[in-house]
């Protein structure tokens, strides 16, 4: 696949310039560092292969229930998940792909690892051409390649020109407000689109709830590390847990109605997108940035967001379910 072969032409130069934003030199990059790097690409893998294994699994429930899950799982949707063996090893992967995530982070600086996600984009727009039997349209594939180039670019910038800087309670107090609010809205979106489900807006709505879960997850580690461990810290792993369980349904709708290369287009893509956005506009992250900085970052998340857009359309699988393919 050409946007594949495009990745791995851009790669090395693009983490040579994260790398630099890090005033670490790439010629002597610590062992703990590689191991992050690795750790991470390993992450990614997984999270491609996962995420086909969920998407195959609830495929194969719908057709033994005859009942499309994109209105919202069921009863007998759920418990045959829970007894198919495709979809079981697709959430064990994912659970996996976190838990690497995590242990690649305390290795490795976030902005190092970070890009390295979109691996997965390009891992999985191969694979489920392949397993599926389909032939992705030069549009996808430009549109894929769009993605990867908006993502790297954004935290290159972020790399660059943010600062890694302590959540305050007030700061903290904001995030929870943003993420009750957020919650409110997707749930009403999701009863509205039962009638006429939507993968774009599941896509969209499982970006945003992971990317607070990230956020939330990030600062928590970090005051249980502090010792800094009260009513706030717990109230924050309360909306962690429901932020993740959130997200969980809005991956497993999204499957439904459509292609994995849109569901971790939307992980790989509005997640990232949104924790930056959450880490410079109640974190002041980017408080000394110059200018050019906000301008790339309106660029860079267009493009993103545009090769998104471009997915969610022109992809031959997205608005059909499995019981309608047979």
């Amino acid at each position: 696949m050409r946007a594949a072969l495009l990745w791995y032409l851009l790669f090395p130069g693009v983490f040579a310039a994260v790398v630099f934003a890090q005033d670490v030199d790439p010629l002597h990059l610590t062992g703990k560092q590689l191991l992050g790097i690795a750790v991470a690409i390993c992450g990614a893998v997984l999270m491609s292969v996962g995420t086909q294994y969920q998407s195959r699994g609830l495929n194969k429930v719908e057709q033994l229930t005859q009942e499309s899950a994109a209105t919202g799982l069921s009863g007998a949707h759920v418990k045959r998940l829970m007894s198919r063996p495709s979809w079981l090893s697709g959430s064990l992967m994912l659970a996996l792909a976190v838990c690497l995530q995590i242990v690649a982070l305390s290795l490795a600086p976030l902005v190092v690892v970070q890009p390295l996600g979109v691996v997965a984009l390009v891992v999985t727009a191969v694979l489920n051409a392949k397993m599926s039997g389909i032939r992705l349209p030069k549009r996808v594939r430009s549109a894929i390649l769009l993605c990867v180039i908006g993502v790297v670019v954004f935290v290159t910038v972020a790399a660059f020109t943010a600062r890694d800087v302590r959540v305050k309670d007030q700061q903290l107090i904001t995030i929870l407000a943003i993420f009750a609010g957020s919650v409110l809205l997707l749930i009403a979106a999701i009863s509205l689109l039962r009638k006429k489900p939507n993968p774009l807006v599941y896509v969209i709505g499982a970006g945003i709830l992971y990317a607070f879960v990230a956020t939330l997850a990030k600062t928590v580690i970090s005051r249980f590390q502090q010792g800094d461990v009260e009513v706030l810290t717990w109230i924050a792993v309360a909306c962690l847990i429901l932020g993740a369980a959130l997200g969980m349904i809005y991956v497993q709708n999204a499957h439904s109605c459509g292609p994995p290369d849109l569901v971790i287009a939307g992980l790989t893509v509005i997640d990232p997108l949104v924790a930056v956005l959450i880490g410079i506009l109640v974190l002041g992250e980017a408080s000394s940035a110059p200018w050019w900085a906000f301008v790339m970052f309106v660029i860079s998340g267009a493009v993103a967001l545009f090769g998104v857009l471009t997915i969610s359309k022109f992809h031959p699988q997205v608005g059909k379910n499995s019981l309608e393919i047979t």
